[in-house]
């Protein structure tokens, strides 16, 4: 893809199906993102999950609050430590029904452990360390034995367990990297000693920066960020995750395993300037894998080669008000990323699945730029179309060059391709959209159509395969909303159609000729995304 602002080169892709494939992991729906867990005792919480699962493979989900007051799972009493579990039980129990697993993270604080209440959130986490690290450890003990004894131990070997979350960030976390140290050692203790298979990882930081305000023991207010003062040219600069270096050396020091390393590569940057002001600063259009590639150097070079690597949290912004996150921009952004990460990390979850998600309170219209695939009336969006088409990708490789890639099932032999047109003359990650749809409608806009040119051999003469496209106005759910005029809210009928528009994608079944060829020409307009998979 063209970095410069030049206008996009046409595509041009072909394979065999005959031919050997490389081995291709689906780092992109092993583990996808919620809210808290109290969002998932609602029902429409728990539709959208099992539309996400079934639709787009999620095999794992992830969420804050496990231990918030809401969940009521801890509490101090007469006689020492209360645990009820009733909750958690109800929505795992749920989560297992529909076919996807815990990515366990364990936080925030239970208020009866805090040593500070009600630092994030308008649901006031409590994101401090607790005031007693055996109390921490005995939760997490309680807490494992309960699932291993509910589950079953090797049903919970199956889980990832995670310390904290974005602890790097002043109100998700009160306390120092060494505190955060400490903590992560009481809760890698507690697990081992119930079993050490289970996999435990961290330090689930945010995000990767290019200077020095998070090597300290807490982020330096009076570093001018980089971004503020540099060149203009953010490409210019050299991006590091947050704390990894150092959280895999104090590790590897103080012998506490590292099963998998955590962190969340959003392409921005949230930087402050000297008058404490903050904006978001979109980073090139290939920013997600170019961290992930110096990611993946980091830890091949630490003293934990073997540990996975899981993206706990990622999206275009970290803005659950970013009005992109509802259009086609958002999807060819998913995909785009998605398939130039290939090789470079085991997950990279999406964050959300679902607009039931309320860290800046209930989103004030159905399409206010949340972060779910789904939107809260159970509208499917673009995003949602994106996972539902890599889904469809074999796992074998067998071709991929800048903007498409043609993958085979091992098992059926059948083959999938998908193609994206993120238009060239966009270099940056497609950028924040708030508080309106302005900038998301000038970033619509722009470019120009691109050729897309698929040639296939060794198929099985007369085969069938399917074409479908989204794009504007094609599985566009906000489009729709629109063009109904926007009701707000939308009456049940007026939903019916919302969601029956969301899913209207352009489709059409091509043949494979009697020598087992065929050829798959289209003009892509900007933003499209197209799958051609075998029947």
């Amino acid at each position: 893809m063209n970095e410069h602002g030049q206008p996009s080169k046409p595509v041009r892709i072909e394979a065999d199906a005959r031919a050997h494939g490389e081995p291709l992991h689906h780092h992109w729906n092993l583990v996808v993102g919620a809210g808290r867990a109290a969002e998932g005792l609602r029902a429409n919480w728990q539709e959208h999950l099992r539309t996400a699962v079934d639709e787009c493979g999620f095999r794992y989900v992830r969420f804050h609050g496990l231990f918030h007051d809401d969940m009521f799972v801890y509490k101090t009493g007469e006689d020492g430590p209360e645990y009820n579990f009733q909750y958690i039980d109800e929505v795992f129990d749920r989560m297992l029904e529909a076919g996807v697993r815990p990515f366990v993270e364990f936080g925030f604080s239970p208020g009866d452990l805090a040593r500070e209440k009600k630092t994030v959130f308008w649901w006031g986490g409590h994101g401090s360390p607790p005031t007693d690290f055996d109390a921490w450890a005995d939760l997490v003990t309680a807490t494992v034995a309960h699932w291993q004894a509910r589950y079953g131990a090797e049903e919970v070997r199956r889980w990832f367990f995670e310390v904290w979350n974005e602890p790097n960030l002043d109100g998700f976390f009160r306390g120092t990297r060494s505190e955060y140290y400490e903590l992560y050692a009481a809760t890698v203790r507690a697990l081992k000693a119930l079993d050490p298979a289970l996999r435990v990882g961290g330090p689930s930081t945010t995000n990767f920066v290019p200077d020095a305000r998070f090597d300290g023991e807490a982020e330096d207010r009076t570093i001018t960020p980089a971004v503020v003062s540099g060149p203009e040219d953010l490409d210019d600069f050299e991006w590091r995750p947050v704390w990894i270096e150092h959280f895999l050396d104090h590790c590897a020091t103080e012998g506490l395993p590292v099963d998998f390393i955590s962190c969340h590569p959003y392409p921005t940057d949230w930087a402050f300037d000297e008058h404490g002001n903050g904006a978001t600063y979109a980073r090139h259009a290939g920013a997600t894998a170019a961290d992930l590639a110096v990611l993946r150097r980091i830890v091949d070079a630490s003293a934990f080669p073997e540990a996975e690597i899981h993206l706990t949290e990622w999206n275009s912004t970290p803005s659950s008000r970013d009005h992109t996150h509802d259009y086609p921009q958002a999807a060819t952004f998913i995909v785009r990323a998605n398939l130039e990460s290939i090789g470079l990390a085991d997950s990279l979850a999406y964050w959300t699945f679902t607009d039931v998600f309320e860290e800046a309170g209930a989103g004030p219209t159905i399409f206010h730029g949340g972060f779910g695939m789904i939107n809260h009336q159970g509208v499917v969006k673009p995003s949602f179309h994106a996972y539902r088409f890599l889904h469809t990708l074999g796992d074998e490789l067998l071709a991929r060059v800048d903007g498409a890639v043609v993958t085979r099932d091992a098992a059926t032999g059948k083959v999938a391709c998908l193609a994206y047109h993120y238009p060239g003359e966009m270099t940056r990650s497609v950028p924040l959209s708030q508080p309106g749809r302005e900038v998301a409608e000038a970033t619509l806009a722009v470019g120009g159509p691109r050729a897309l040119d698929i040639e296939l051999g060794g198929l099985e003469p007369g085969c069938r395969l399917l074409a479908e496209t989204v794009g504007p106005s094609r599985g566009d759910a906000l489009a729709a909303w629109r063009s109904i005029g926007e009701p707000e809210p939308p009456n049940r009928e007026e939903l019916a159609v919302l969601r029956t528009a969301a899913r209207q994608t352009p489709q059409e079944v091509r043949k494979a000729d009697a020598e087992g060829r065929l050829r798959f020409t289209v003009t892509l307009q900007p933003w499209e995304i197209v799958s051609l998979r075998q029947l």
